[in-house]
């Protein structure tokens, strides 16, 4: 039906989450509408991200080794938020509310696999951090779902020792939703409402 380059960028687009099949022909076709010089940048673009990393410290999207906030000197470094994944940083960065820095865990606990997915996590790099940096509160800013709950929890037992300030965001936040999909309104209430966990 289509040609064989039209055809594997469709391929390409529905492979990616929540793009089905109708949306990726139009995302095809929209690409191939474009001018020379926008299709060249956007390909430029593909291509460049091969070039970023992960912050060695938070585990946060960086073009370096540190990622662009645990380089700002402006932050507070006594206060960590800890997310899930980054793109809940750049939604937390959209309300300009929060000046601490970040620790992305990189996903969360499940209850049918407690003790086996804490593993993956970044959770012994969040123990180190703590330790070595002074921290005086933690933010957990985990997702209002069951693992969210579940992970925080977890990680609040983990704290204990630490004697520090915990905190969880408040429940502006709707339960089972995700915080990359939040108005900054929301989030920004969430934030600075933040309870004693």
């Amino acid at each position: 039906m289509y040609p064989k380059p039209f055809e594997k960028l469709i391929s390409h687009f529905t492979s990616l989450p929540s793009v089905g099949p109708k949306m990726a022909e139009r995302l095809v076709l929209y690409l191939f509408k474009q001018d020379q010089e926008k299709l060249e940048d956007f390909a430029q673009c593909l291509e460049d991200i091969h070039k970023l990393q992960i912050c060695k410290q938070c585990f946060h999207i960086a073009e370096g080794t540190l990622c662009s906030i645990c380089m700002d000197p402006r932050r507070d470094m006594a206060v960590l938020c800890v997310v899930e994944e980054p793109l809940d940083i750049i939604a937390i960065e959209r309300t300009r509310s929060f000046q601490g820095r970040y620790h992305v865990l990189g996903g969360v606990m499940e209850p049918a696999k407690k003790n086996s997915v804490a593993a993956p996590l970044h959770i012994p790099e969040l123990l180190q951090r703590i330790e070595d940096e002074n921290i005086k509160e933690v933010i957990l800013a985990t997702n209002p779902t069951t693992e969210g709950d579940l992970t925080a929890l977890y990680l609040k037992k983990k704290l204990e020792p630490f004697h520090i300030k915990v905190t969880r965001i408040a429940r502006g936040l709707a339960t089972g939703g995700d915080i990359e999909y939040a108005d900054e309104i929301t989030l920004t209430s969430a934030i600075t409402n933040r309870k004693d966990l």
